[in-house]
């Protein structure tokens, strides 16, 4: 379980590197222009870093659903070899879809003014500037958000169905409660990223709207990333001890 928290972290990192640096410098140094190959580039780590990350949660929901549903096997069927591998594949699997929807993004015509009604470059408000036809990236662009997103939102929901099923035949209601506070972070997190990434790039083209979309890319580009340490991490009770004895300290 850690070691896919750590992956998450690089990730949520990551993700955030890829959109804050320009967004202060927009900020800060009132700078609000970007060169096309810097637009490219960014399109692509952060479609890349969402990708993987969607990919992670379903890898995650399978760790819970072993660790709850097959306890005596989870070393075996968890084990460091297994988990490497499970990471390569989720890196590897993430970066696919991006690749192939940047090159048709690099395909496209543009005749300017080419202002993005956006704090960052993504797909859908940059296929709006396009003077040729997007029909293509728009397939793709949903192709790739039912792949990534609703596919993997519904393993995640199946793994938690027999999770569910596993909890409430457990007598114990001090089983239960523990089963369902080490399953409750996931499913925030989860719920919380699915629903925008979802909303963001199944609605491209002629239906999208700039002013929700930029809502939505705030949520899952620095919200979400931000709150997934918090939600993790209070909720551990090495830190929490951790944290209340630097506040006796400091008291």
């Amino acid at each position: 379980m850690y070691f896919l928290l750590v992956n998450l972290a690089v990730l949520d990192v990551f993700c955030a590197s890829t959109v804050l640096p320009k967004l202060l410098e927009i900020l800060v140094a009132e700078k609000r222009t970007i060169s096309f190959w810097g637009c490219i580039i960014q399109i692509f780590f952060l479609t890349w870093f969402v990708a993987t990350e969607v990919l992670l949660f379903t890898a995650m929901a399978y760790d819970r659903y072993v660790a709850i549903c097959h306890p005596l096997r989870y070393t075996s069927m968890m084990s460091p070899r297994v988990c490497a591998v499970l990471m390569g594949v989720v890196w590897g699997i993430g970066i696919l879809g991006p690749g192939i929807d940047t090159c048709l993004v690099l395909q496209l015509t543009f005749c300017g003014p080419n202002v993005i009604d956006h704090f960052f470059c993504e797909i859908p408000p940059v296929l709006l500037l396009s003077c040729s036809s997007t029909y293509l990236n728009d397939i793709m662009t949903i192709m790739a958000d039912i792949f990534y997103a609703v596919l993997n939102f519904l393993l995640t929901m199946v793994s938690y169905g027999f999770i569910i099923s596993t909890i409430l035949k457990i007598r114990m209601a001090e089983g239960k409660q523990r089963a369902f506070s080490t399953c409750s972070s996931h499913l925030i997190v989860v719920t919380m990223y699915y629903t925008t990434v979802i909303y963001n790039y199944l609605t491209p083209g002629s239906s999208y709207s700039p002013d929700v979309g930029k809502v939505m890319a705030v949520l899952y580009s620095t919200v979400s990333p931000t709150l997934n340490s918090l939600i993790y991490t209070l909720r551990n009770k090495d830190v929490k001890a951790a944290l209340k004895k630097i506040f006796t300290f400091l008291a």
